[in-house]
């Protein structure tokens, strides 16, 4: 079997394998972005802005086509494979609208006398190495930006997302891109350390494990490349004395069993206050209780498949763990005998330290409950992590939730609602979560050449 091939999770089925890339192939490819890159870096911003403006519109025009793709390869729901389509289209829109105010000279009042700019120059050919999760929104929030910038784009993606890499390709190339500006290489992770290494690529982004990420760094760290790491998060959802429960319970549910509980940033860790927990359980299990679960091509399932057996596999191993070692099992919390990836929505309770499910990452359907006495015992919980992503505050007390926003080791914090992403707002986090952002402003600022340009008097 092809290291890249789709197997539709929700059945089982092998559909098609792709062959991985010759040496050679890989050789060519470099060096098509490379040239690619000379002529793209000088290119006039409005042919830029026209590239991307083109490119959003053909991801709105394939709409449908492009989520059937990702049901098919992830089992992703149909609905939400259709919204992320609409993410990705606001991405590029965004940077065709934004992008050439953000590459404008920024002017430095100099001391001395005399001027002096900052000019932002792209950096050359860019790796990015993207996973099955979200696999058209991933690439978005990386080559959008990147592409403004000047740069070209060479893209790994994961193995079992063949079918949608390919598509997005062909996006670029319907959309009038420079042949080597976006290249799609099917490579193996030999390859992949040997393009890091090579001379022309000068950055590296990858969104993906912990261990990808450490992986990718030491190599990139020993030929001196430019990072952005994305490694994922158990994020808290903190819901405080004050929260609004209903909605609370809405908006947990939303973000920790949206895509199947498979997104970096999902509520994974809900720590409820004393006063409202009761109350906030037995809302919470009647909503994750009531969601469907089925078809990922029917329009009304909220939650499929898992993308693989092997990430089914995974999560029921961490659950079991943690039933093994006393904790309470208030909804779900195992496989569906059935053929496919699939896991009931599972919600668990006295979570304790010993346990798997305390201190590692559970993607996948599977939200775990805390109960604290106090808004120093939140806070403390919630920062009681490897990882440092994002957060939710739940809480009618808008002083309150900034305080404790202030308060969490994260890169990002949401008040009163779901977690979520949008083109303007910056992603990413701290600690092992990784390094950098991406989207907004801020997206356009990692993997630039920031040139000074001093003239005397």
């Amino acid at each position: 079997m092809s290291l890249y091939a789709v197997t539709n999770p929700a059945t089982g089925e092998s559909v098609r394998d792709y062959p991985t890339a010759t040496d050679a192939e890989i050789q060519t490819s470099v060096a098509t972005a490379d040239a690619a890159f000379k002529r793209w870096n000088k290119s006039a911003l409005p042919d830029r802005v026209k590239l991307l403006g083109r490119v959003a519109e053909l991801y709105t025009e394939r709409r449908d086509e492009l989520a059937a793709i990702v049901t098919r390869e992830m089992g992703k729901p149909v609905f939400q494979a259709q919204i992320e389509v609409d993410i990705v289209a606001s991405i590029y829109r965004y940077y065709a609208d934004n992008g050439p105010a953000f590459l404008e000279d920024e002017q430095i009042d100099v001391v001395a006398g005399g001027k002096a700019i900052v000019r932002k120059d792209g950096l050359g050919v860019l790796l990015g190495i993207m996973p099955w999760n979200f696999p058209y929104y991933q690439v978005a929030r990386f080559a959008a930006p990147n592409l403004m910038n000047g740069n070209t784009i060479l893209l790994k993606h994961a193995p079992q997302c063949p079918e949608s890499a390919l598509a997005m390709e062909q996006i670029f190339l319907d959309a009038g891109a420079p042949e080597g500006a976006y290249v799609n290489i099917f490579a193996t992770n030999e390859q992949v350390a040997d393009i890091i290494a090579d001379p022309r690529v000068q950055g590296i982004s990858l969104t993906g494990s912990e261990r990808a990420g450490s992986a990718v760094a030491e190599i990139a760290g020993r030929n001196l490349k430019k990072v952005v790491l994305e490694l994922g998060g158990s994020d808290p959802f903190l819901v405080l004395d004050s929260a609004n429960v209903d909605q609370a319970a809405t908006h947990a549910l939303f973000g920790r069993f949206g895509n199947t509980g498979q997104a970096c940033n999902a509520a994974k860790r809900i720590i409820v206050a004393d006063a409202v927990y009761d109350e906030f359980v037995e809302k919470f299990v009647s909503a994750v209780s009531s969601v469907k679960v089925g078809d990922p091509t029917e329009a009304d399932t909220f939650m499929g498949p898992l993308s693989s057996t092997a990430a089914r596999d995974s999560l029921a191993a961490q659950v079991d763990d943690a039933v093994a070692k006393g904790a309470t099992v208030l909804a779900g919390g195992s496989r569906l005998e059935q053929a496919g990836a699939w896991f009931q929505p599972t919600i668990l309770a006295g979570v304790t330290a010993d346990m798997r499910a305390f201190s590692e990452e559970l993607f996948g359907p599977v939200a775990v409950l805390y109960r604290v006495s106090s808004e120093d015992e939140a806070v403390e919980l919630a920062n009681n992590s490897v990882y440092g992503l994002g957060a939710v505050i739940q809480s009618t007390d808008a002083a309150k939730a900034q305080e404790i926003a202030d308060r969490l080791e994260t890169g990002m914090v949401y008040i009163n609602e779901a977690p979520g992403t949008a083109a303007e707002l910056p992603f990413g986090g701290i600690k092992r979560s990784g390094v950098g952002r991406e989207l907004g402003k801020y997206g356009m600022d990692e993997f630039v050449n920031r040139k000074l340009i001093r003239t005397g008097t």
